[in-house]
């Protein structure tokens, strides 16, 4: 029986969720059993993506399947970075200094702020009217 080695890594930003799984192969990205470059149109967001496997050098060595959910695009590609950072980092502990450094591994905790009671929005107030 062949077993199939396979690493995985979770990553975050905004409300978005990515659940990133790599496998060794020729380098196909699959995102929500869709093509990469169709789900992510944008070139920015797939450049930002691709960052950890370029500073890797890690191109065309895995087979990325992602489950992305929640949030926009950007924030989608954002925490698909950082998934995808993840789970290089436990196919290889080596990665770690480089993907540090490139800010890959941090968190961006930046998040919508809540609408508060008696109010507009997060900050704005209600408009006000002396009469």
């Amino acid at each position: 029986m062949v077993e199939i080695v396979k690493y995985a890594g979770t990553g975050r930003r905004k409300s978005s969720v990515a659940r990133v799984v790599l496998t060794p192969g020729q380098g196909t990205i699959l995102v929500n059993k869709r093509e990469f470059t169709e789900y992510f149109p944008r070139e920015t967001d797939r450049i930002s993506i691709l960052q950890p496997l370029k500073l890797t050098n890690l191109e065309n060595k895995f087979d990325i399947a992602v489950s992305v959910t929640g949030g926009g695009s950007t924030g989608q590609a954002g925490a698909f970075k950082m998934g995808l950072s993840r789970a290089l980092l436990v196919s290889d502990l080596l990665t770690r200094g480089v993907l540090k450094k490139a800010g890959c591994l941090t968190r961006d905790s930046r998040m919508k702020e809540r609408k508060k009671p008696g109010q507009k929005g997060a900050r704005r107030k209600f408009q006000w009217v002396k009469r």
